[in-house]
């Protein structure tokens, strides 16, 4: 009989390293020569030593600044090597729109084009612009007023962050603070952070959404933020859409596939409301027809050396008649498999067209299809150059058609 102490020593370490934190810093006794801490606010812009705090004679002289529309500012142009590790800030106005309005770019070593490019508010978990409170591995939000980020963002020679108010309206206010550990010799082995952004009005019939579309190099996909709006035709279960990530010169096929939505994000039979450090469903509002996700590969990495491109399938479920109800009316759905009695049909395997009616099983049994919604999702990923090929963010009108104006 193995004791129960050995099996501790055996599987404990595993179990501790499976479960380690995103950020690998040293213990917290260790010294960390040629590493410096730089805050950058509006107290001390440039993050220049010993230049924080100069206005009002130290008395809080600029904790803030007014943000008119249509102004872009620029939160920090950093030269040198270093590591974004934190950034906070907050805004009076989050509502969904101006959420969703709010422009966030980031810029690594003098590149042109940002690598980050998305709305304000899903960049910082705040999907489909509602901001609750939230606490996961690399975002929080404690009382639903502020926003912040902890991915690691490394740069060899400059970092610039913007932020642009594209609300139509003049902000009071925005408080920031961006926190950067600036080093002596930058890391060799140290990839960009990248984040991608996109919406589809209402994706097509069978055509997988595409979370993030094909990137080349080498890199890490660190996971996803994901929105949902309903077809108000659509009735039923929204969620049986499978998790695709086609990598190094997959075409036809990919390599990694999960087994449907709420499986991705870790729960099963169907999806609630909750928040873990890898995962959580923050938004299932049935009366406003939307559902938000999200999901971090931190303790199971996904790396790719030549490029990857990462898909969700647009596939619901319910109840046989119902189903039928909806192809009778014209709602644009597409079944794909049967399921009753432990019976599992794939229909699109049967000979000739797909007729739901006269297949041999219960009404009660379980159909799933292909359906149309509004799909969105920002994708986070490190890539091996500061710049990435992917569209630019759209418009703020494609940004915010259908998004609430206020959550009560």
């Amino acid at each position: 009989m193995i004791h129960r102490s050995s099996i501790l020593k055996i599987f404990l370490p595993a179990a501790l390293a499976m479960v380690a934190p995103a950020q690998q810093t040293p213990e917290l006794f260790h010294k960390r020569p040629g590493s410096f801490p730089r805050w950058i606010t509006f107290e001390n812009p440039k993050g220049v030593k010993g230049g924080g705090a100069l206005e009002n004679k130290g008395a809080k002289g600029h904790p803030a600044d007014r943000w008119p529309a249509g102004q872009t500012k620029t939160l920090m142009d950093l030269p040198g090597a270093g590591v974004v590790r934190h950034i906070w800030l907050t805004i009076p106005n989050r509502d969904p729109d101006t959420l969703r309005s709010l422009r966030v770019e980031m810029y690594w070593d003098g590149a042109t084009r940002p690598a980050v490019s998305a709305p304000l508010g899903d960049f910082f978990g705040a999907i489909l612009g509602r901001a609750i409170p939230l606490e996961n591995e690399f975002f929080t939000n404690p009382e639903g007023r502020s926003f912040n980020c902890y991915i690691p963002m490394p740069f060899r020679k400059r970092a610039v962050i913007t932020v642009t108010n594209e609300s139509g309206r003049d902000l009071r206010w925005i408080f920031y603070q961006i926190d950067v550990e600036m080093l002596d010799t930058p890391d060799p082995n140290a990839l960009y952070f990248h984040a991608f952004w996109h919406r589809v009005r209402w994706t097509e019939l069978g055509k997988d959404f595409e979370i993030l579309p094909r990137v080349t190099g080498e890199g890490r996909f660190l996971g996803t933020h994901f929105g949902l709006i309903g077809h108000p035709a659509n009735v039923g279960w929204w969620g049986e859409g499978e998790v695709k990530i086609y990598l190094d010169g997959d075409t036809g096929a990919p390599t990694l596939v999960g087994t449907g939505t709420e499986d991705y994000i870790g729960t099963g039979w169907g999806q609630g409301l909750f928040q873990n450090r890898f995962q959580g469903s923050v938004v299932n509002d049935a009366d406003n027809r939307q559902w938000a996700f999200y999901r971090y590969h931190v303790p199971d990495p996904v790396y790719f050396r030549e490029d990857i491109r990462v898909t969700i399938q647009q596939m619901g479920g319910s109840e046989k008649e119902n189903v039928l109800k909806l192809l009778k009316t014209g709602v644009e759905v597409q079944p794909v498999t049967v399921d009753w009695d432990g019976k599992f049909t794939k229909l699109l395997e049967e000979p000739g067209p797909v007729d739901l009616e006269k297949h041999p099983s219960s009404a009660k049994a379980w159909v799933n299809m292909y359906r149309r919604d509004d799909a969105s999702a920002i994708a986070f990923f490190y890539l091996d150059k500061p710049e990435n090929e992917l569209p630019p963010l759209p418009p703020v009108a494609t940004r915010v058609v259908d998004i609430l104006k206020s959550v009560k």
